[in-house]
């Protein structure tokens, strides 16, 4: 069986994007706590009416 070709495989990564990231989890750079802060912060801050 043969692989798909370069381009057929470029065509459906602009689709979908890639499946897998460039770079492994031990690679980049570990979450800062006041990005987790600022997370949570912006959902307190919009949380639907509904929710209170």
């Amino acid at each position: 069986m043969r692989e798909p070709s370069k381009r057929s495989r470029d065509a459906v990564n602009n689709i979908f994007g890639d499946a897998l990231p460039e770079t492994t989890r031990d690679e980049r750079e570990p979450a800062r706590p006041d990005d987790e802060n600022g997370h949570d912060r912006w959902l307190r801050e919009n949380v639907p009416p509904h929710h209170d």
